[in-house]
């Protein structure tokens, strides 16, 4: 399935019910900075260039981020810190992304998350995780060039883990730690990353030269 294809099926996807009306509840009960815009309120399909070398995973679209704009890391601190970072290393041709239709383009890189929908208190179920898993799968599989793996926050890195032991016999010396770097046998690299959230980086846990450094080294390993 192409991502053309693909994107349109996760934008009509609703296996998930529990999800569905929560996505929709969001989009009632606004921010209050947020009051006057119409948000998306669907699941939330990966975006990028198709032939990325390189593929950062988050856990799932942010409340008034992604589930507002309709693209992952867009519209909130987190997305504002990663784009300047994407940009200083040139994976990203501009310093933010507002919205879904503005001048955005990622240079072979692509954005996504495990979960395509918000769950409530970022606590998805086992259900929700395994219906979410096959777009994931095509993801990887249409992304024929890709050869790193960087997963913002234990969460994602530990649901990216239970994707690939479903189909791979677990290792259990792969552990999260920011800048750990493992070969999953697929020959993809998994790049461990503190997620970049207002709390991490206000508290210095990850900073932007932190990031520039593991984006650069995500680029070596991609050989670009």
């Amino acid at each position: 399935m192409n991502f053309e294809n693909l994107n349109k099926k996760i934008i009509k996807c609703n296996k998930c019910p529990r999800l569905i009306n929560f996505i929709k509840e969001i989009s009632i009960k606004k921010r209050k900075k947020n009051i006057k815009e119409t948000y998306w309120s669907k699941p939330v399909p990966g975006f990028g260039d198709n032939n990325a070398k390189i593929m950062i995973l988050g856990l799932a679209p942010a409340a008034h981020g992604g589930n507002r704009t309709g693209r992952a890391f867009t519209g909130d601190k987190s997305g504002e810190f990663l784009f300047k970072c994407l940009h200083k290393v040139n994976l990203s041709n501009q310093l933010f992304s507002n919205h879904i239709y503005d001048d955005l383009k990622l240079n072979y890189a692509y954005i996504t998350n495990i979960l395509k929908c918000v769950p409530p208190g970022d606590k998805p179920l086992k259900e929700e995780l395994n219906n979410c898993s096959i777009y994931f799968d095509n993801e990887i599989k249409n992304l024929k060039k890709l050869k790193v793996i960087i997963t913002l926050g234990k969460v994602a890195f530990d649901n990216c883990l239970k994707f690939y032991n479903k189909i791979y016999k677990k290792d259990k010396k792969i552990i999260f730690k920011h800048g750990n770097t493992y070969l999953l046998p697929d020959n993809i690299f998994l790049i461990c990353c503190y997620h970049p959230s207002p709390r991490n980086f206000n508290r210095k846990i990850i900073t932007s030269s932190m990031m520039i450094a593991l984006l650069k080294k995500a680029k070596k390993l991609a050989r670009f």
